[in-house]
């Protein structure tokens, strides 16, 4: 059997990026480009498909939120049974310290660490602090009057720290686009990222990547940061990845698969909201729970989430809201609903259900998010649902980033 490549994940949140990288899960078949990918499907159910594995293994997860541990223990565990064991509670200034103090957090041999640093402080919707944000590395307000490295604004610093700790042959960086917008902080990213390990590591310039290029069906903008262990590296390689433009073989970045904003030779038409959510019963119609659960607030006539989706286009981006700022599946006609054949058919006004967040964020029907109290995890209610999902890496985007790094892992690396 071939080795697997062993990932350590932080601010794992419920897992769009583990998933991602472990391959394997059911996704929809116009997500994925055969004409481009030919061997990327495993099994083929109708409109679905199973992917095939990557090569990698997460056998390290970690976050502060207790409601993402509960939804990651509750699929991973069908893959590994010590899930539990594998996903950390803690803040990771926490985890360095004790690492730093003699205790044995993280495994050995570490092949690659992922990280979507926390990304409220640098997000356009947010108050835009970055690295002057106020809240802690442990999710509360800071105590002291100035803010510090601990502050969740430079938590990538302690990301850095585990790098530093843990010398993956590569690790991958993932935040907002907002963050680009902030005059310098996406170079002063990437000169603290090539500082890890005594200037060990080549970063290479950040790049902003749209989900909906790589078969989402959603509006989501994520600047991706790579750093390679350089003395990892074959020469050819080190080479290569300094001067990319000449060296296109050699690109971490996936290979774009649907024309959203972009143009190319074989890119499929991108995903629409109605091809992502076909098939799903209206929530008094169904056994799954997670289509059952709707947000119930008002439709208001100003306000972010009071729009309906474009059923022939892509979604808004799916955030980390609460139930009041949850889209529309579908307006009254009375509040400008367009979606005319199913007013017809007198389908009621509602926001997205659970299900229908978790389909636009392309995560597999077979992960349950509203999950009962356990011996070991908390229970996971409807509005812990909308967050973890809203703060989730889309499945098959990380997937691509996934199978790119496998791709090109016996190109890099000695």
């Amino acid at each position: 059997m071939e080795k697997k490549h062993r990932v350590l994940s932080l601010f794992s949140g419920c897992g769009g990026m583990d998933i991602g990288f472990e391959g394997g899960f059911e996704c929809l078949r116009r997500s994925i480009n055969t004409d481009i990918h030919p061997d990327w499907i495993r099994t083929y159910n109708g409109e679905w498909v199973d992917v095939v594995e990557t090569g990698f293994r997460t056998v390290f997860a970690n976050d502060i939120r207790l409601d993402a541990k509960a939804a990651w223990v509750s699929y991973f565990e069908n893959i590994y049974s010590e899930a539990n064991e594998i996903y950390q509670i803690a803040s990771i200034v926490d985890l360095v310290k004790r690492e730093r103090m003699g205790e044995t957090i993280f495994p050995p041999n570490i092949d690659v660490v992922t990280g979507g640093f926390p990304c409220q402080d640098f997000s356009v919707s947010g108050k835009r602090k970055g690295f002057n944000s106020e809240k802690s590395h442990n999710g509360g307000k800071l105590e002291v009057g100035e803010p510090t490295v601990e502050n969740r604004g430079q938590l990538y610093m302690w990301m850095r720290e585990v790098v530093n700790i843990v010398k993956p042959s590569i690790f991958i960086a993932e935040n907002v686009k907002g963050l680009t917008m902030l005059e310098d902080v996406k170079e002063v990213i990437e000169h603290d990222f090539a500082d890890a390990a005594d200037g060990g590591y080549l970063v290479i310039p950040a790049r902003v990547l749209h989900a909906a290029n790589f078969g989402v069906p959603q509006s989501r903008e994520r600047v991706i940061f790579y750093g390679f262990k350089r003395n990892a590296l074959k020469s050819e390689a080190l080479e290569a990845l300094r001067n990319l433009e000449e060296n296109r073989d050699y690109d971490p970045y996936p290979i774009p698969t649907h024309a959203y904003n972009i143009e190319g030779e074989k890119l499929y038409p991108f995903v629409t909201c109605k091809e992502a959510l076909s098939g799903l019963s209206e929530p008094g119609e169904t056994d799954d729970i997670a289509q059952t659960k709707f947000s119930k607030a008002k439709f208001m006539v100003k306000g972010q989430g009071n729009i309906e989706i474009k059923l022939d286009s892509i979604s808004p981006t799916i955030r980390s809201e609460h139930h009041g700022n949850i889209e529309f599946r579908r307006l009254s006609a009375k509040n400008g609903g367009t979606h005319e054949e199913e007013l017809r058919q007198g389908l009621e006004q509602r926001r997205l259900t659970i299900r229908e967040c978790a389909r636009l964020q392309t995560f597999p029907d077979n992960y349950q998010f509203i999950l009962p109290k356990t011996k070991e995890n908390k229970a996971v209610c409807a509005s812990d649902a909308y967050k973890i999902i809203g703060n989730a890496v889309p499945c098959v985007l990380g997937y691509n980033i996934a199978m790119r790094l496998k791709e090109n892992w016996e190109k890099y690396f000695q």
